[in-house]
């Protein structure tokens, strides 16, 4: 048997005693629902354009699938806010926005796509393991545009003939240049995505755990078999 350290993320906050203890099993119950829910059923979806695509049923019913479904909401709230133009960044984008057809066409009157679904995707993760001690030492979370990340996966299905996105959508290339390095440094840092870092962590020692020791009975009977009563 492996004792496994899971790391409360406080982003911003001190928790106190009993709140540490609430946190301490909401992790438990991420660490459950991520062992038994298969992984092609681990994601959440609030597009307004797919709203028959938003969770996976049984995924739906788990804390960790409402939690992320939360955090998904609050991505999008927060890159809404990243672009209000009263405020410095915000200014800073739409300035950029209506500069870069000046520069490149010589007017500003060109409509630029400035409506992006960004994507939070794994980049890093890594288990240390000490005797029967298993616990994540690094980890680290990206955020892009969803036509890089659609590229990505066209890319690594095909190396041959990698995919590159339109970098001539001018939009598209400001939120890259301005907006998705703030929504990075958030989403691994800051106070607002510390539940989405959470689940992060709980799904790496799940997936290790799946790796490590998918002879154990506990493997047998209850990884992906999507047994998520009580979680």
């Amino acid at each position: 048997p492996f004792e496994f350290d899971f790391v409360i993320d406080q982003g911003d906050s001190k928790l106190t005693e009993d709140a540490f203890k609430v946190e301490s099993e909401k992790l438990i119950r991420y660490f459950l629902a991520s062992l038994t829910t298969p992984e092609n059923d681990l994601w959440v979806n609030l597009s307004p354009y797919e709203k028959n695509r938003i969770i996976p049923e049984s995924f739906g019913v788990t804390e960790m699938g409402r939690d992320l479904l939360a955090q998904d909401y609050l991505l999008k709230q927060i890159t809404a806010t990243l672009m209000y133009p009263e405020e410095e960044l915000g200014k800073k984008f739409w300035d950029t926005v209506y500069q870069k057809p000046s520069e490149k066409f010589g007017t500003t009157n060109i409509m630029a796509n400035t409506f992006n679904k960004v994507w939070i995707v794994p980049e890093k993760a890594v288990v240390y393991e000490n005797g029967m001690t298993a616990f994540v030492s690094e980890t680290k979370l990206k955020v892009m545009l969803e036509e890089d990340y659609k590229a990505m996966e066209k890319s690594m299905a095909n190396p041959a003939a990698p995919v590159i996105p339109d970098v001539n959508n001018i939009g598209s290339q400001v939120v890259r240049d301005i907006i998705i390095p703030e929504l990075e440094k958030e989403v691994n840092s800051g106070k607002n995505f510390a539940s989405l870092r959470q689940v992060y962590n709980s799904l790496i020692l799940a997936n290790w755990y799946k790796k490590r020791l998918k002879d154990s009975i506990l493997t047998k009977v209850y990884v992906d078999k999507n047994k998520v009563a009580g979680v």
